[in-house]
């Protein structure tokens, strides 16, 4: 599937399993913080959507309007982060290159340097300007 030309029914049709919608503030912001700390691949960025593939995988950017009729918006806070609670793995990403990369973003913050853990991942914990947890990940020793 071509994700810079697909129609949104057919695209919205070929989604399987698992769905990721986030929704934010500024679409475009956290598609470049994504692409640039995470190599995540962005596709039909505007103010409104972006399509994210992070490998084989895609979810999906939503401005806060584009939800208009939707009731979740009425659940988010006017100011501060959102996604208290929301934690993104990236298994196949180097917890101390994207920690580097992040510091570089201002309103990034690292919450937790790059450390090993006893199950078995090297791990650091971003917050992004919207409150997510984005955990970039690899296997200790594998």
């Amino acid at each position: 599937m071509d994700y810079e030309t697909v129609e949104a029914e057919d695209f919205g049709r070929a989604l399987t399993g698992l769905g990721l919608n986030l929704l934010v503030r500024d679409v475009r912001a956290l598609a470049v913080f994504l692409t640039d700390v995470f190599d995540m691949k962005a596709h039909r960025v505007s103010a409104d959507f972006a399509i994210m593939c992070y490998g084989s995988q895609i979810f999906q950017l939503h401005s806060d309007q584009t939800y208009h009729s939707h009731p979740l918006p009425s659940l988010l806070p006017e100011a501060g982060p959102r996604g208290a609670g929301v934690e993104i793995r990236l298994y196949e990403t180097d917890p101390d290159a994207a920690a580097l990369k992040a510091a570089l973003f201002e309103k990034a913050t690292i919450l937790q340097k790059p450390a090993d853990k006893p199950h078995g991942l090297r791990e650091c914990v971003i917050l992004c300007e919207n409150g997510y947890a984005w955990v970039p990940s690899r296997r200790i020793g594998g």
